[in-house]
């Protein structure tokens, strides 16, 4: 099964390149690649799209629910579109003679897996993945995105940088306006959300791992599917075969072309799968001699500790024998000094007293002073206001004498002008 797929993939990729050189393009539809693998319903905005059809730049790739296609490159990259996704082909350049050129495709939301090819292998920095957040930037690697609503994650795959087969170790830049994040170890990401710079490239978990291959389950179910027929596969294989045949390619070139990429295949799987159990080689050599070193500086401690503690208790003794000795002339200074402490305070005690008493005659003094004081006011007061009464009654007498005989002096000068009158 695994076999026949690894063919189907090979002979597209070669029809891929065939058309790119037998084909006339024209400006308004340019190739880009061909339509390897689909599993439910894939469209573009005029078609639906089937196996071994031909994909046009600028075309909008549609997956639906439980959907999935590959997308094989002219220059033998891989795109990969998962469930729920809309990828869009913006930029493709291809030189086969030079294998110089440039790849740009937008990913809107859903997922995309990317496998380099020729271009860059010729110019690692010619492939990028626009992303609403930012770009990813592939160097020669495979790669794997997820849009969602706001956030996008990114998962470097491989291959690392020691790899047995010499091939150029994968990265994926991860940027945007306000910074950038270079993923360089296999199964590392990063995420970026929107005004924010991007994640510090961090080791994938499991869970995230399982949403990651989630995305493109539906595609792996469409290549392994035990309710496709033996004989529709047949058929396709005989139109693949018809069509590379009218390109002007012999069956002994297909076969060893087929033969080269599943053995390239293989060689990276072993590759991957030898780089794991090194790794976990290492990490367990690693742990085992972390253990012996925390093992003996822990002994070193204890036998440090050990050592503390009996000069410490050394000490000890000697400081106690000391201390029974001073303690004994400590408690006879304290003897002497409890007794003058005793008598200062009795001395202070009665001074105290002493000035007591003297305050509280002061204050009795200064009482008796104030009621005197008191009291010859209250005196003065007295008199000053009978004595003003004497002088009042004296006043209102005159007064009164003086109003009399102006009273006395009218009437008489009355009388003498009536008598005048008469």
């Amino acid at each position: 099964m695994k076999k026949l797929i690894s063919v189907l993939t090979g002979l597209i990729f070669i029809i891929g390149s065939g058309v790119f050189a037998e084909e006339k393009l024209t400006i308004e539809k340019q190739l880009v690649g061909i339509v390897g693998a689909i599993s439910g319903t894939v469209k573009t905005e005029t078609r639906e799209l089937k196996a071994g059809d031909k994909i046009y730049l600028n075309e909008t790739i549609v997956a639906g629910a439980g959907s999935g296609t590959q997308i094989l490159l002219l220059d033998q990259s891989t795109f990969t579109i998962g469930e729920d996704s809309e990828v869009v082909m913006d930029t493709f350049i291809f030189d086969p003679a030079t294998n110089d050129g440039k790849i740009v495709a937008s990913v809107k939301q859903g997922s995309l897996k990317v496998i380099s090819g020729l271009i860059s292998k010729k110019n690692p920095d010619s492939l990028t993945v626009e992303v609403p957040e930012g770009t990813l930037g592939s160097r020669g690697t495979e790669f794997q995105t997820i849009v969602s609503k706001g956030k996008t994650d990114t998962l470097l795959i491989g291959p690392g940088k020691n790899n047995t087969l010499g091939m150029r170790p994968g990265a994926v830049l991860v940027g945007n306006n306000l910074g950038s994040t270079l993923l360089d170890n296999p199964y590392s990401m990063a995420s970026m959300t929107k005004g924010k710079a991007p994640g510090q490239a961090k080791k994938i978990t499991k869970n995230q791992l399982k949403k990651f291959n989630k995305k493109m389950k539906a595609l792996r179910v469409a290549k392994l599917s035990p309710e496709e027929k033996k004989g529709k596969r047949k058929e396709m294989k005989k139109q693949l075969r018809k069509e590379l045949k009218s390109m002007g390619f012999e069956k002994e070139e297909i076969k060893t072309i087929i033969r080269e990429n599943i053995q390239k295949d293989k060689e990276k799987k072993v590759a991957i799968k030898k780089e794991r159990a090194e790794k976990k080689k290492a990490k367990k050599k690693k742990a085992k001699a972390e253990k012996k070193k925390n093992k003996k500086k822990k002994a070193k401690k204890v036998d440090k500790k050990k050592a503390k503690k009996k000069k410490a208790t050394k000490k000890g003794s000697k400081k106690k024998k000391a201390t029974k000795k001073g303690s004994k002339k400590k408690k006879a200074v304290k003897k002497k000094e409890g007794k003058k402490k005793k008598a200062v305070k009795k001395k202070a005690t009665k001074k105290k007293a002493k000035k007591k008493k003297a305050v509280k005659k002061k204050a009795v003094k200064k009482k008796k002073a104030v009621k005197k004081k008191k009291v010859v006011k209250k005196k003065k007061k007295v008199v000053k206001k009978k004595k003003p009464k004497k002088k009042v009654k004296k006043k209102v007498a005159k007064k009164r004498k003086i109003v009399k005989k102006k009273r006395a002096a009218k009437k008489k000068k009355a009388k003498k002008k009536r008598r005048k009158k008469k």
